[in-house]
């Protein structure tokens, strides 16, 4: 990948713009390309979040706390288990105490999706193989978590 400022064809006023620019371009490129990698699966990655969530957790979770989990929060979540209930990859259930709780977990179809998907070299992982060492990822994580404070 090119230097940013010739990405974006333009000049940047100075080195700390350069990297907010370069970071919601870098943000935007992985997430356009996790969009294109997931297609042929049937999944969004929000749904594909739902499932990473429910993975971790191994059995029935809170809707609540599995919005809790997820990388990107979404007010939709409800609506995108709806789309996974439909998929055959997760299962609902309500709460046997209070009617406004409800659980859901994922199936043997979700978790054989998640493998597959787990199992695909992507474009992604092969960037961060040939571009980055264990070094760099470190050290960028590390001023990302120092940027957000």
């Amino acid at each position: 990948m090119a230097k940013i400022d010739s990405e974006i064809k333009s000049a940047l006023v100075n080195d700390k713009h350069r990297f907010v620019t370069n970071l919601v371009f870098t943000a935007n490129w992985v997430q356009n390309t996790f969009i294109e990698e997931l297609k042929p699966f049937g999944i969004s990655p929000q749904q594909y979040n739902i499932l990473r969530v429910l993975k971790a957790e191994g059995g029935w979770t809170a809707m609540s706390d599995v919005k809790d989990g997820l990388l990107e929060k979404a007010p939709n979540a409800t609506r995108l288990a709806d789309k996974l209930l439909g998929k055959g990859l997760i299962d609902r259930k309500g709460s046997e105490t209070d009617r406004r709780v409800v659980y859901i977990k994922i199936t043997k179809s979700g978790s054989s999706l998640m493998e597959e998907i787990n199992q695909m070299e992507s474009t992604i992982q092969k960037a961060l193989n040939k571009n980055l060492t264990i070094k760099d990822a470190k050290y960028v994580s590390e001023v990302l978590d120092k940027f957000r404070g």
